[in-house]
């Protein structure tokens, strides 16, 4: 059983990795599964303090990745319907199942919404646009960070070797 829970394990964070990029996918919540797995092992030195620490993050981290797009539309000078449009580009973009369309569905959402609401001040829309595309780039870059964190953490449970060379390169 051991040996499937950490194949798993290294399955789940390889493709919440993925995931966090590819927006059809819970990348985090994956990773996170993945990092159960290897806490589920026999041999895991894991701590079930460090779990609910991860999950608190995971939470926080797809919780910011859902309200970010809105507030830096808003920050960014964006009316409601620059934060609405922000929020159906997201949406349709994912729906195209590319990363192109993820990147890109806020950033001409909010332009849209902008100038639907406001058709003689092209230049905020494009502002509001770019705070929109901004609040993607730090989403997506939280959710790869924490999840490459879990990686870590499974491979230097689940490899003893790989966990004393790395403990090695610190003492």
């Amino acid at each position: 059983m051991d040996i499937l829970l950490a194949i798993l394990a290294i399955l789940f964070i390889i493709v919440g990795i993925i995931g966090c990029i590819v927006p059809i996918l819970p990348g985090v919540v994956l990773a996170f599964a993945g990092l159960l797995c290897s806490y589920f092992c026999s041999f895991s030195h894991i701590a079930t303090s460090t779990i609910w620490i991860y999950l608190a993050l995971t939470v926080v981290v797809s919780l910011i990745d859902y309200v970010l797009p809105a507030y830096m539309t808003k920050l960014s000078g964006g009316s409601k319907a620059g934060q609405r449009g922000a929020t159906a580009g997201l949406v349709i973009g994912m729906l195209m199942g590319s990363i192109v369309g993820a990147i890109i569905g806020p950033f001409i959402g909010a332009v849209i919404g902008e100038v639907v609401n406001d058709g003689t001040n092209t230049a905020r829309a494009i502002k509001v646009g770019i705070g929109s595309f901004f609040s993607f780039i730090v989403s997506t870059g939280l959710k790869v960070i924490l999840s490459f964190a879990m990686l870590l953490k499974v491979v230097h449970d689940i490899f003893p070797a790989l966990r004393d060379w790395f403990m090695g390169l610190f003492a």
